[in-house]
């Protein structure tokens, strides 16, 4: 698209980020998908229509307790809000002993971005309090691992907003708790990111949606846990196993699998289940051709700048 007052043009691997006079940001969550860092070849039906609404229906959920970046939702997979300045560290927050910190812990490490993990966990256990592991923004590559002193020693963030960063991650991780509990889930871990207008934080991009956090079913959990199983996860991670399924994890010389119009059509279905489980509601397809897309857009832009 080409926008009035359009001073920047990004593309991420899912999104397509407009800069409008320096202010204002146009977030369109196209339907791409990622995985091992490779944009897979194939977009998702929907995806981005059920990326996007998660993320809406969560920001006006957690307004009380910090202002966020939203002001429009123009299109299903669109949003329009405030060109931030952006901190640059994620605020990874974990309840439970799952992914990248069970890796660790199954090492034989017991300390995650400086903070200390008990002797005695298995998979999947709930830690005592929430644990906030943040890492770096890489916009090449992986985000890197990073403790709380190395933040405030380097200077990236001086430590009295880094304590209110803290304080504002455990915050949003509680209300997302207490929503996945009335939907019967377990919100096990996401991911923040925060920036700033002035002395004001604001919280941007995504959240609590299934591309940036992992999901348990509540029900089942506690037996589950007893009898060593796997638990049931309502998370992205069910393309990662297809993809290693089908012999690839990303690395040199490994060739995507051929996504199949069966195996678009799952996949689509399975993120619509996400959104139907997560928010509640009954799932709405909305077509769109370009140009209605790029009106619409355009009038929400106009009526943000009256």
């Amino acid at each position: 698209m080409n926008l009035p007052g359009q001073t920047n043009f990004y593309k991420g691997k899912v999104r397509d980020v407009y800069t409008i006079d320096d202010k204002y940001m146009v977030m369109v969550v196209s339907d791409r998908i990622s995985a091992f860092d490779v944009v897979l070849p194939r977009p998702i039906p929907y995806k981005g229509q059920v990326l996007n609404q998660i993320a809406a229906q969560f920001l006006d959920a957690t307004r009380d307790i910090v202002p966020n970046w939203k002001l429009s939702v123009p299109l299903p997979n669109t949003t329009i809000g405030l060109k931030c300045e952006t901190y640059p560290v994620e605020m990874v927050v974990r309840g439970n002993l799952t992914g990248h910190a069970w890796r660790t812990y199954k090492s034989g490490k017991r300390e995650l971005c400086g903070v200390a993990m008990p002797d005695g966990m298995q998979e999947n256990d709930f830690f005592e309090k929430p644990i906030l592991t943040p890492t770096t923004k890489a916009h090449v590559g992986h985000d890197e691992d990073i403790s709380r002193e190395e933040i405030i020693s380097s200077g990236l963030i001086p430590e009295k907003e880094y304590a209110e960063l803290e304080r504002i991650t455990l915050a949003l991780f509680e209300r997302g708790r207490e929503m996945a509990k009335d939907r019967g889930l377990i919100l096990v871990d996401t991911k923040y990111e925060f920036g700033k207008i002035g002395d004001t934080i604001y919280l941007i991009d995504e959240i609590h949606t299934p591309d940036s956090s992992r999901y348990f079913y509540l029900e089942g959990y506690e037996d589950r846990q007893k009898n060593g199983e796997a638990q049931k996860q309502l998370s992205k991670e069910f393309v990662r196993e297809w993809l290693m399924e089908n012999g690839f994890q990303g690395k040199e010389g490994q060739q995507v699998p051929e996504i199949t119009d069966e195996i678009a059509g799952q996949i689509s279905e399975r993120y619509i289940e996400l959104y139907e489980v997560v928010t509640g509601k009954t799932f709405q397809k909305q077509d769109m051709n370009f140009g209605e897309m790029e009106s619409k857009i355009i009038a929400a832009l106009n009526e943000i700048k009256k």
